[in-house]
Order: structure tokens, then C-alpha cells, then sequence
């Protein structure tokens, strides 16, 4: 809420200070009769509408810098996140002992790929993807792709809650 308030002040700021020079220069150009206003008054007017802009350029300058460490510090999650979650493939495809082959066909089931789309990955048949996926269900005790998947996702979440940390809340983009 705050960043859309300084996003939203920030706009603001620099649409008054750039209408006013706008106007300015466009009532002249046009020819428009202005009210004749004391020259002091004038400079004030216009070093304040320089100031909103120069306001306005320094709000988006902070606003960049958070922006760009939000995203570093979301990448390094995401690394954490990808880290972790290869730690939890392995422990489980050893726990479970897989084959290698197996290991290749789970790691591509649970990245989603149809049974046609392995079988053409390892230069194999569809039927020996399936029998491998039956054989990996069954040494993992699960009865389909969306159980094994669950595994892995209640794994990580008990992970997190294990380290304090709850799953984070989304943020709303809009």
C-alpha cells in the first residue's frame, strides 16, 4: 500500500510541475492573453514547478533502487528455492532407490511432461516410460503424477515451517 501511495504521489508531483511548463510554453506559443502577474510571484511558480520535477525524479530513483533490490533478493529466493527442492528430489529418489533411468523419468513427470514427450526425451518407447512411471508410483507409494508431485510440495512446506518460516503471503500486483 505504501508503494502504490509514493508511486501514486510521485506521478502527481511531476504531472503538476510538467503541466505547468507545458502550459506555459503552449499559451505563448498560441498567443493566449495572460493575466499579467508580478515577476517574483512568477520565478516562485516556476522554481516550485523545478522542484516537483526534481522531487519527482529523485521518488523515481528510490523507487528503482527498491525495485532492483526487491528483485535480487527474489532471485536468491528463487535460487534457494531451486536449491532445495533438487535436495528433496534426491534424498527422496534415493530413499526410494530409483533407478537411473527412473530417476530421469520421475524428475520429467514432475516437471509435467506427458508420457509421448518422455518416451521421445530418452529415445524410448511409451511403454517402457510407463512401466518405469508404474514402478516409480509404486517405490514411492503413490498412486499417480499429482500424489508424487504432493510429496515434494508437503516436503518443501514442512521444510519451511521447520526453519520459521511460513509460506509467503503473495503480494498483489495490481
Amino acid at each position: 500500500m505504501k508503494l502504490k501511495l509514493l508511486i501514486l504521489l510521485m506521478v502527481l508531483v511531476q504531472a503538476v510541475g510538467g503541466l505547468f511548463f507545458i502550459s506555459d510554453i503552449a499559451m505563448s506559443v498560441m498567443g493566449i492573453e495572460r493575466q499579467p502577474i508580478d515577476w517574483q510571484i512568477r520565478e516562485f511558480m516556476e522554481i516550485g514547478a523545478a522542484v516537483a520535477l526534481l522531487i519527482g525524479l529523485l521518488m523515481s530513483g528510490v523507487l528503482l533502487a527498491q525495485s532492483q533490490a526487491r528483485l535480487v533478493r527474489a532471485e536468491a529466493q528463487l535460487r534457494r528455492a531451486s536449491s532445495a527442492f533438487m535436495e528433496v528430489l534426491e534424498s527422496h529418489f534415493a530413499q526410494w532407490g530409483l533407478t537411473p533411468a527412473e530417476r530421469d523419468v520421475a524428475f520429467f513427470v514432475l516437471k509435467g511432461f506427458s508420457t509421448a514427450e518422455v518416451a521421445a526425451f530418452r529415445r524410448t518407447s511409451e511403454g517402457t516410460v510407463k512401466a518405469q512411471t508404474n514402478a516409480i508410483y509404486r517405490k514411492a507409494g503413490v498412486s499417480g503424477r499429482g500424489q508424487l508431485m504432493s510429496v515434494f510440495i508437503d516436503d518443501l512446506l514442512a521444510d519451511d515451517l521447520r526453519n520459521g518460516r511460513s509460506p509467503a503471503p503473495r503480494e498483489d500486483v495490481d
